[in-house]
C-alpha cells in the first residue's frame, strides 16, 4: 500500500482491517445460529443503507452497509435488544423458518452469543500461526539498541548492546514485557539485571514519567531505551500452530493486565482509543508490510473479542449475563428490566465512545492547534 497517498492508504487499511474482524465476529454468530437450528434473516457488514445486497438459497439476506464501523446478524424472532417478548406473543403454527430466537433454550442462545468473541480468538490464533509458518516465530530480543540522552536508562548506566534479562528479579525475554513492567512504575526504583559482554550486572533505574500526561491521570513510566529489531526462526507447522494459540493467550493476558492497571489507577487512560486511532494505526502499520498488518489485525481481533465480553448490556457479555440470570431464575428477566439494562448499556457505550474520540483528537494534537489559534 506504499504507493497510495497517506489518506487513501489509511482509509483502505482501516476498512480492510475492521471489515475482516467484524466479518469473522458475525460469522461466529451466524455459524452457531445455524448449528442450533435458528433461522438467520440478515447478515450485515457495516451499518446504514446497503451498498450491496444479495439473498442466498436459504433466504438469508447478505448486505454491506455504507458505514464500516461494525456489523450484525439478525435472527428470526430477535425483534428487540433483549429478545424478551410478552407471554402472549405466540409463534405461528408450522412456521417453515423454525422456532424463533427467544423461544430457543437459554443454552442455545448463550452459545450463539458467545460464538462471536470465540470466532475472534480463533481468528487471532490462525493469523499468528500463519505468520509463524510463513515468516517464523519471533525470538525474544531485549538487547538495547539505543539509549535516550538524559533518560533514566542513561542515568542507571545502561549502554547500547546490553541485554535486559530481568526486572526486579522477574525474567524478561521481549521488549513488550519490559514496557509492560516499566509503564506503571513511574518514579519508582527498579532493579535491572543486564548481560554485558557475557557478564551479568545489576543496575538501578527510576523510570521518568512520560511528558504530556493529562492532569489527574496516572503517570506512565519511561526507561529511555530503544529496542532492537526482533529476529525470527523457522519452526515446524505443529509448533507454529501451537505457538499461535499460546501467543493469543499471552496477548489476551497482557490486554487484561493493561485494563486492570487502568481501572486500579496504575496506568493512564490516554491509551484508550477509538475508530480514529485504529484508522491511524492501520495506515501506519500498512506501510511496514503485510506481516506487520496481519499481526496488528490479530492483536485487534483479541481486543475486539475482549471488549464484546465486557458485562455491559448491548454487548455480547451483557447478553450472557442476562442469560445466566435467566438460567438461575428458571425464567426470562422481566422485559422492563431488560429494557432499562440496555438503555444503561447504551449510555455507557456512548460515554466510552466520546471519551475514546476525545483521546484520539488529543493524540492528533487538535486541541493544541485550536489553543494556538486563540493564544
Amino acid at each position: 500500500m506504499e504507493f497510495l497517498p497517506d489518506p487513501f492508504r489509511t482509509v483502505l487499511a482501516f476498512v480492510v482491517v475492521l471489515g475482516v474482524l467484524v466479518f469473522f465476529h458475525e460469522l461466529g454468530h451466524y455459524a452457531a445460529a445455524r448449528w442450533r437450528g435458528i433461522y438467520v434473516e440478515r447478515f450485515s457488514i457495516g451499518f446504514g443503507r446497503s451498498i450491496a445486497a444479495w439473498t442466498d438459497r436459504r433466504g438469508t439476506e447478505w448486505q454491506i452497509g455504507w458505514l464500516p464501523l461494525g456489523g450484525y446478524v439478525k435472527l428470526y424472532g430477535q425483534d428487540g435488544a433483549g429478545d424478551v417478548t410478552d407471554s402472549g406473543d405466540v409463534a405461528p403454527a408450522h412456521d417453515p423458518r423454525g422456532p424463533r430466537y427467544h423461544d430457543k433454550p437459554v443454552l442455545d442462545r448463550a452459545i450463539v452469543v458467545a460464538a462471536g468473541p470465540i470466532a475472534n480468538f480463533i481468528l487471532a490464533a490462525v493469523l499468528f500461526s500463519a505468520l509463524f509458518i510463513a515468516v517464523g516465530r519471533p525470538v525474544g530480543n531485549t538487547t538495547v539498541a539505543s539509549v535516550v540522552e538524559g533518560g533514566a536508562a542513561q542515568a542507571a548506566g545502561i549502554l547500547p548492546g546490553d541485554r535486559i534479562v530481568a526486572l526486579d528479579e522477574q525474567p524478561v525475554t521481549r521488549f513488550e514485557q519490559v514496557q509492560a513492567y516499566i509503564q506503571p512504575r513511574a518514579n519508582q526504583r527498579v532493579t535491572i539485571r543486564v548481560l554485558r559482554e557475557g557478564e551479568e550486572r545489576s543496575l538501578s533505574a527510576t523510570p521518568a514519567p512520560r511528558p504530556g500526561t493529562a492532569e489527574g491521570a496516572a503517570p506512565v513510566g519511561m526507561l529511555g531505551v530503544g529496542g532492537g529489531v526482533p529476529s525470527y526462526e523457522k519452526t515446524d507447522p505443529f509448533s507454529a500452530i501451537w505457538g499461535g494459540i499460546a501467543y493469543t493467550g499471552e496477548v489476551t493476558a497482557q490486554t487484561l493486565g493493561g485494563i486492570w492497571q487502568m481501572i486500579s489507577g496504575q496506568r493512564g487512560t490516554e491509551e484508550i482509543g477509538g475508530p480514529l486511532r485504529i484508522a491511524q494505526l492501520s495506515g501506519q502499520v500498512a506501510t511496514l508490510g503485510l506481516a506487520s498488518l496481519i499481526s496488528f489485525m490479530a492483536i485487534l481481533s483479541v481486543n475486539l473479542a475482549l471488549i464484546n465480553l465486557f458485562p455491559i448490556p448491548v454487548l455480547d457479555g451483557g447478553h450472557l449475563v442476562f442469560y445466566a440470570l435467566e438460567a438461575i431464575r428458571g425464567r426470562p428477566l422481566p422485559p422492563r428490566a431488560v429494557e432499562y439494562g440496555f438503555r444503561a448499556g447504551l449510555a455507557v457505550l456512548a460515554t466510552l465512545f466520546v471519551f475514546a474520540t476525545w483521546n484520539d483528537l488529543s493524540s492528533f494534537g487538535l486541541f493544541r492547534w485550536v489553543h494556538g489559534l486563540f493564544s
